[in-house]
């Protein structure tokens, strides 16, 4: 797309708000060059990218993605195989740091994400490297003891001789030969060489080498000869230890020669995870969605996301279905170029892979340049010089536009006169809507308006003003062309009502007509406007008291819970006392040889059971069973009668389960008896409605299921079915 047309619409800004999530260069370098695309395929995947990183944040958190620079130079370093300095080395161990973490993070999460997934399955792990680094560097300006056996001796003798210097030195300076040379009794350094500060007029007193004098002069720096040879021996302990760190810098670095492809690819993901990251930031932040993709635009409670979230206005508007121009009519500051530029805008920042602050279920279309010409400054010019200005605009996009463009035209035909430029607008409007582009234009001329109202493919549409307080309220109306209000505001100003039936008069009657024929129209619409606002209310009305019922449903259910396994507790007594029973009688049985006895027995045990459990029978052989033994044989005709207990109980469970309103706790173990049904009654698949909301229960929904021993797999529910407010469950 042109920049031109997108600095008109103030995409920088957008790209501008993004990086402010960004933590990395690469992230920041896509965030500056990020551009509309017009391939659908392409915006569908990043826009599903988006989608996907939001639901990870809702669930889990942002991406443990750590801030790091610019690492061109470096990287180019390494493939060359050339040593690189401890920042730099420590900056690669967070790269792999950085990768370790992510895999994590998305193993965890057991959410599958089918378009992040490639990012993280290619990011190089390398944990020895990492730990290599990490031991042996404290941070960039110190090397750690533990970097060399070598390195820990230098600095071991370098630390005993400083030691031993320290001590030499205090006994000079508190004796009582020399404490009264020096300036103050104090060891200090100068030119890396311990030296003590001497008066200057003691300086002959004190023998050794002069290694700097005070800006006064006053004071002297001398080294003792007591202690030269200890300060050679240092110096050359430091210069063994540069060396030591060169060669360990120079060993660490060749760690990464190998794998400097793998740390560039690992700098990319990274740069390329953090950026989509920051789009899913930017969303949740904005209160942000997917839009749909099709042939056309239809975008509901569409804000725009320049204009501060608790002033602006939503609008719903379409174009593309039943016309392809829409003519956008009202005053002045009423809001027909903030529509324009917020049309323009979400679809820019939906072609780029953004949410779009607007509700759910728009739909965006994937245009292959979006050209406006609207006019943001108001300033008293030459009316030759301002329409030119719009002509030269509108030639440029006569020049580029195609079938596929979408045309934001505000005032269209402005700064001529009047009648020659309503005419050329209409001439413009038609060859735009001709060639299939979509066009929205802002006028205030009649005759486009009247134009529309009997055209083909053309549709009116205004910006509600409220007459009693003289100000605009940003709503639009499509369908109803803008009326005058210039009258009414004149008479509510105070002009006297003479001069206004006047002025009235001297307008043609047929103009007169439609004019009264738009305001008919218009108040119309208002009243439709209100009946739908109480119609709106009394559905909320419904939907309030529908969630009271399903509350109550809830606590029903779980009521009848609590009877069920109660009722589980008493059967499983009676079989226990029905074990013992049985277990006695086969004792008996098995020493008894009076068949009519035997028969007695049986048949007491059975009205027994029937007394306990009017609808239940309990199979003789299955008490045997618990108890190991056979049944025994009787020789009677009456023999094959047995004792039977067969439990016809089911449970009815319905599929879902609303928990919105519920703490986490509660809900936990509500769903957790719920499950617990669900399991018995052979559900396979289940529906928890938890809400959106602040995410809270959600997550806490989330945390129990991956410890219950019902749930074989849960995930978001799709779009359409609740999004991030329903969660799937599949039993095992």
């Amino acid at each position: 797309m042109f920049k031109k047309y997108l600095d008109k619409l103030e995409f920088n800004s957008i790209t501008n708000t993004l990086l402010k999530y960004s933590n990395t260069f690469v992230g920041q370098r896509i965030i500056n060059g990020l551009e509309p695309y017009s391939d659908t395929e392409r915006v569908r995947r990043y826009l599903a990218e988006t989608t996907e990183a939001v639901n990870l944040i809702h669930s889990f958190g942002a991406l443990p993605i750590s801030h790091f620079d610019d690492l061109s130079v470096p990287l180019k370093q390494i493939e060359s195989s050339i040593s690189i300095s401890q920042k730099n080395l420590l900056e690669f161990a967070n790269i792999l740091k950085t990768s370790h973490d992510l895999k994590d993070f998305y193993s965890n999460s057991g959410i599958i994400c089918e378009n992040l997934q490639c990012y993280f399955d290619s990011l190089y792990q390398n944990d020895v490297i990492q730990k290599k680094i990490y031991s042996s560097l404290v941070s960039e300006d110190e090397v750690s003891d533990n970097a060399s056996a070598k390195l820990a001796s230098i600095r071991k003798s370098k630390k005993n001789l400083i030691l031993e210097i320290r001590n030499r030195l205090n006994s000079i300076i508190h004796s009582n030969t020399y404490s009264k040379y020096l300036m103050e009794s104090v060891i200090t350094i100068r030119n890396d060489r311990f030296v003590i500060p001497v008066k200057d007029e003691y300086k002959n007193q004190v023998k050794g080498f002069i290694h700097d004098v005070s800006a006064s002069g006053s004071t002297v720096y001398i080294e003792p000869m007591a202690v030269f040879e200890m300060n050679n021996a240092i110096n050359s302990l430091s210069v063994e230890e540069d060396r030591e760190i060169e060669r360990i810098l120079e060993e660490l670095s060749s760690l990464f020669y190998p794998i400097s492809s793998f740390i560039n690819q690992n700098v990319n993901l990274i740069g390329k995870l953090d950026f989509i990251n920051a789009k899913a930031k930017y969303s949740i932040e904005t209160n942000s969605y997917a839009p749909a993709i099709g042939s056309y635009i239809d975008l509901k409670k569409a804000r725009h996301p320049l204009i501060d979230k608790n002033s602006v206005v939503p609008i719903d508007i379409n174009i593309g279905k039943d016309f392809n121009t829409l003519v956008i009519t009202g005053p002045n500051t009423g809001g027909k170029t903030v529509t324009l530029k917020t049309v323009g805008l979400l679809s820019m920042m939906a072609q780029s892979g953004l949410h779009i602050p607007c509700g759910e279920g728009s739909t965006i279309k994937i245009f292959d340049n979006i050209f406006a010409d609207i006019g943001d400054e108001q300033s008293i010019q030459e009316n030759l010089s301002t329409f030119s200005s719009h002509i030269t605009n509108i030639v440029n996009i006569l020049h580029s536009y195609t079938k596929n463009s979408l045309i934001l035209v505000d005032e269209l035909g402005s700064g001529t006169d009047p009648i020659e430029g309503a005419n050329l607008a209409i001439s413009l409007l038609e060859t735009f809507n001709q060639s299939g582009a979509l066009t929205l234009a802002t006028t205030h001329y009649h005759e486009i308006k009247n134009y529309c109202l009997t055209h083909d493919g053309f549709e009116n549409c205004s910006l509600e003003f409220d007459i009693q307080n003289l100000k605009p309220t940003y709503h639009l109306l499509i369908g109803i062309p803008g009326k005058s209000n210039a009258f009414s505001i004149c008479k509510k100003i105070g002009i006297p009502d003479e001069i206004i039936k006047r002025a009235s008069d001297l307008i043609s009657k047929p103009e007169m007509d439609i004019e009264t024929l738009m305001k008919q129209t218009y108040d119309n619409k208002l009243e439709s406007d209100r009946e739908k606002q109480e119609i709106t209310k009394n559905l909320h009305q419904i939907e309030s008291l529908r969630k009271n019922l399903e509350n109550d449903y809830s606590d029903k259910l779980k009521s009848e819970a609590e009877k069920i396994e109660k009722a589980k507790e008493e059967a499983r007594q009676i079989l226990l006392d029905a074990r013992e029973e049985a277990s006695s009688l086969i004792s008996k049985l098995s020493n008894m040889d009076d068949i009519k006895k035997a028969n007695e027995l049986r048949n007491n045990l059975n009205k027994k059971i029937a007394n306990s459990t009017p609808e239940s029978s309990l199979d003789l052989s299955v008490l045997l069973k618990l108890n190991n033994k056979d049944m025994p044989k009787l020789n009677s005709k009456n023999s094959s009668k047995g004792i039977s207990y067969n439990n016809n109980h089911s449970l009815n469970i319905a599929s879902e389960l609303n928990l919105i309103g519920e703490n986490v706790e509660n809900a936990c173990e509500i769903l957790d008896r719920y499950l617990d049904n669900a399991s018995l009654a052979h559900l396979h698949e289940v529906k928890v409605i938890h809400g959106k909301g602040t995410g809270k229960l959600r997550q806490g929904i989330h945390q129990y299921l991956k410890t219950s021993k019902y749930v074989k797999s849960f995930s978001i529910a799709g779009y359409g079915e609740g999004d991030y407010g329903v969660t799937i469950i599949k039993l095992k």
